[in-house]
């Protein structure tokens, strides 16, 4: 499966995509910095990001909430 779950601006040329996809046989979530191509609009990954096994998305929520927690915290949201 290769699907795009959220999609948002970094800068003018670049975006964050976060999705699921499929690499050799391996079910992954994939954080990945795109960036805008020289002659087009269309955009294209970059290395900039992080593939991971779903397996570990239970450990990566809770990374993520904790963050949320801290961010509040230091009243940085």
């Amino acid at each position: 499966m290769d699907k795009t779950v959220k999609t948002f601006t970094k800068n003018k040329f670049q975006e964050i995509r976060v999705g699921v996809k499929e690499f050799r046989g391996n079910d992954l979530i994939d954080i990945r910095v795109w960036t805008q191509t020289q002659f087009s609009e269309d955009k294209v990954p970059t290395s900039k990001g992080v593939s991971f096994n779903i397996s570990l998305f239970p450990e990566f929520k809770e990374a993520v909430l904790k963050l949320e927690e801290t961010l509040k915290e230091n009243r940085l949201l």
